[in-house]
């Protein structure tokens, strides 16, 4: 017997989701698209004013939601607990975190910058760490039983490419994949309904690869034509997809990769 199974988000309307990294790319994608399902969204990102514009761009479509920006350098803990007591404040606290911003920077093992080294994990890993904290002991204070945590984590996580600039950006997103795994155990033993998710894309069409690759923007143009890419869209996709799972079902990992996508 076959089971079709369709969207539904209608138990998340009205309520609150911090996506991080909001200001393009999969982070705009994912804010954009839980706006459009009626939650209200706060948006961070250093360059809030990108967030401003999809606000009114929201606002100019009719979403039944709405998108709050929020200014935030997800390497410095003292913003980040600004914020969560901003959305306090605001919003009475979050209900969905979706912990998307990340970056990646071309330094090698033998070679790289310990500085280089020192800001992925600020931002990959303790940003996240922090970020999941703050999320949590929200929806405790509050008695939310059915909060989600999402990590837009990568296939990086998953597997070693044989490219050395990539090597330190992918021990990080290791990490994301061990936090995570974590982070379900402990919310067992804390006999809570949260759930957490690993979200972990491949080869996405964004400005990822100009930004890793700054110094050769032909080989990162390169990089997106060489195969049909996967799309923000895709990502925003797949996050609703898990949270519209029923609140007994937990959705560990999605591994998504194009299809012409090698490794």
């Amino acid at each position: 017997m076959f089971v079709r199974v369709t969207s539904n988000m209608d138990r998340w309307k009205g309520r609150v989701a911090l996506v991080t990294g909001a200001s393009v790319g999969i982070g705009a994608a994912i804010a954009k698209s839980l706006v459009q399902h009626g939650m209200k969204v706060v948006g961070c990102a250093r360059n809030v004013e990108q967030i401003e514009k999809l606000a009114t761009e929201c606002v100019s479509s009719g979403f039944s939601g709405t998108l709050f920006p929020y200014k935030c350098d997800l390497s410095v803990e003292d913003n980040i607990l600004s914020m969560f007591s901003w959305i306090k404040v605001q919003h009475q606290g979050v209900d969905v975190c979706i912990n998307n911003a990340g970056l990646a920077l071309p330094e090698n093992l033998l070679s790289g910058k310990t500085s280089g080294w020192k800001t992925m994990l600020d931002v990959n890993v303790i940003g996240l760490s922090v970020c999941t904290r703050e999320a949590y002991q929200s929806m405790k204070e509050r008695n939310i039983d059915d909060g989600h945590i999402i990590n837009i984590n990568s296939m990086s996580g998953h597997r070693v490419v044989n490219n050395a600039v990539t090597h330190f950006y992918t021990a990080s997103k290791y990490a994301v994949t061990a936090l995570t795994e974590g982070l379900r155990q402990e919310l067992r033993e804390a006999k809570t309904h949260i759930r957490a998710t690993c979200i972990s894309p491949g080869l996405v069409e964004t400005e990822f690869a100009y930004r890793l690759l700054s110094e050769n923007q032909e080989k990162a143009s390169a990089t997106y034509k060489s195969i049909k890419c996967l799309q923000a869209d895709d990502i925003a996709n797949s996050v609703v997809y898990v949270l519209s799972a029923p609140p007994h079902v937990q959705i560990g990992d999605v591994q998504m990769r194009p299809v012409e996508q090698l490794v």
